[in-house]
């Protein structure tokens, strides 16, 4: 018997159909964004009347959050523990985050449209959101502060500054690269640009500004 996202027991072929629901949903999301894509749409997919997806997920609402979830587990289903390493190995699986993102294009559409719409108001997303976005810059700061442990590099106060950058870059290609995927290298943008972040904080170069000429 198979376990669900809630802990609770169920058939395998009623966690077989939610899976379905949940692919169906992050498609549907994922090309017509939260509010214009239906329940009717997602129900169309997989061969179910609307009120059988009501029937798996209570509401739009909970299947929304379920698909952000299922996104969620996606990404750490490959390692070992299922959870993303701490310390200076944060910023290899950041690397190699965006090398699998470039092959689950369906995945990375709906992360993006659903976080672009949860800045607007009383969005459900919000609060998972905000919550994801904390705890990043909270990891990725961690990690900094590790990496300078090891290097014997005095800790910055560039540190938060750079682990939001991290974040902000990691998803403003994908932005760029689901635009038009043939003029971005989603993995070697990402990494080139961890790797100037990460760079900037060991070993500080001159400000901006002494770049730029007076007159």
């Amino acid at each position: 018997m198979a376990i669900n996202g809630n802990g609770t027991g169920t058939r395998p072929e009623t966690e077989q159909k939610r899976v379905d629901i949940l692919r169906a949903a992050i498609e549907t999301f994922g090309t017509k964004g939260s509010t214009n894509g239906t329940l009717a749409d997602i129900a169309e997919q997989v061969g179910m009347t609307h009120a059988g997806v009501l029937h798996h997920f209570g509401s739009k609402n909970n299947l929304l959050l379920e698909v952000l979830e299922f996104r969620d587990r996606d990404d750490v289903a490959h390692l070992a523990d299922q959870h993303i390493p701490g310390g200076p190995a944060l910023f290899a699986h950041l690397v190699a985050t965006a090398q699998r993102n470039a092959l689950r294009p369906g995945i990375v559409q709906v992360f993006t449209v659903l976080s672009a719409e949860s800045v607007t108001e009383d969005h459900p997303a919000k609060e998972y959101f905000q919550d994801r976005y904390r705890n990043l810059r909270v990891e990725v700061g961690a990690a900094f502060r590790a990496l300078c442990a090891q290097e014997g590099v005095t800790a910055p106060d560039t540190i938060d500054r750079a682990a939001a950058s991290i974040l902000a870059v990691m998803d403003g290609l994908q932005l760029q690269w689901l635009l038009d995927p043939t003029a971005v290298d989603l993995a070697g943008a990402s990494e080139f640009a961890i790797e100037a972040i990460v760079n900037g904080v060991l070993h500080p170069g001159p400000e901006l500004g002494s770049y730029v000429r007076e007159g």
